[in-house]
């Protein structure tokens, strides 16, 4: 069963008088009868990297579509750089950048084309526009490249190209959907090194991922499961909540053992590849869990709490288990919103 937060999932760190970068208050979509987002509330604040962290399907995507005005709400409502998402969609638009999962350039144009016809589209003065170019291109290291044509890019070079175009208007706020999905963990790792440089440029950062390692890199962690915020704080303090040591085993039979020790009172789940058991002091719960377990115990690790144990924790599985596809409830919702147009 899932474990409910006691943290306060809209909530920011107090001693910040100022607004908001974003709002959210009871937002939620529906498809039908489908609920993508189930009445959400959080807020970020104004130069902070937010982190969306769950599986495939969860409801992140759909949340940041409202936020970025490509999604009506069915009920509750949002400001993003202090407009709002439904009343005020075009202010809105001029001060978001995003960068979707899915690549969006033009493969026949150069890298320097598309920034302009980005420029035109958000009416960047003319004077200014070459000035800006190089100041984004710098910031992704593609300036030397800025003549050649994105087809010639690799996949990680048309995403760093894509998180300059989405900063050259200058936007008080840069939404990234899963941005590294596809890449290899070098280009992960490169990617990441411009986002965290982002930070420099006083410019908000709202991430979504189902990638752990990514989420560490957050000031905070708002962690989304089946349409719903269960936790929302700082990496650490999400550890914090879980509190107990993870001893992980791998058995002769999982199920058998993790039955076994839950009937001896042990918090145990099934993992990926094993079982996972949440005790107070893990070296000295060794000698219990083997006799507790009624199986052979083939290995057996422990280590102290993971993001991966924090989502164990608050929603009663582990994310990596998860998959990389939508859901079935995301699947259909996708279906119902196609026939709508």
């Amino acid at each position: 069963m899932a474990v409910r937060s006691e943290l306060r999932p809209g909530a920011v760190s107090s001693g910040s008088k100022e607004s908001p970068a974003i709002q959210v208050a009871d937002l939620a979509k529906r498809y039908g009868s489908i609920d993508a987002v189930r009445g959400v509330s959080f807020a970020v604040k104004k130069g902070e990297l937010f982190a969306f962290l769950g599986p495939n399907g969860a409801g992140k995507t759909t949340t940041i579509n409202m936020l970025c005005t490509l999604a009506l709400p069915s009920s509750g409502g949002a400001t993003v750089a202090g407009f709002d998402i439904a009343g005020q969609a075009r202010q809105v638009r001029r001060h978001i950048g995003l960068v979707f999962q899915n690549y969006t350039l033009d493969p026949q144009l150069t890298a320097e084309e598309n920034l302009r016809f980005h420029a035109v589209l958000y009416r960047i003065p003319r004077h200014e526009v070459s000035a800006r170019m190089e100041r984004v291109l710098n910031l992704v290291d593609l300036l030397d490249r800025k003549s050649s044509r994105v087809s010639t890019f690799s996949g990680g070079m048309i995403r760093r190209l894509e998180i300059a175009r989405a900063l050259l208007h200058m936007p008080r706020v840069l939404f990234l959907d899963e941005p590294t999905v596809g890449l290899d963990p070098q280009t992960r790792s490169r990617m990441w090194q411009d986002v965290l440089h982002m930070r420099k440029e006083d410019v908000t950062i709202f991430l979504t991922t189902h990638y752990l390692d990514e989420a560490e890199n957050a000031d905070r962690i708002a962690i989304m499961d089946h349409g719903e915020i269960v936790a929302c704080d700082t990496p650490a303090a999400l550890k914090a909540a879980v509190g107990a040591d993870a001893v992980d085993l791998v058995t002769a039979d999982d199920t058998v053992a993790r039955d076994s020790l839950a009937q001896c009172g042990y918090d145990a789940h099934i993992i990926g590849g094993g079982v996972r058991v949440y005790v107070a002091d893990g070296e000295r719960s060794v000698s219990g869990l083997v006799a507790g377990s009624d199986v052979e115990i083939q290995q057996l690790r422990v280590h102290r709490p993971t993001l991966d144990d924090v989502f164990m924790h608050f929603t009663g599985r582990d994310i990596r288990a998860e998959g990389g596809g939508l859901s079935a409830q995301e699947q259909q919702a996708r279906t119902v919103a196609a026939g709508r147009h």
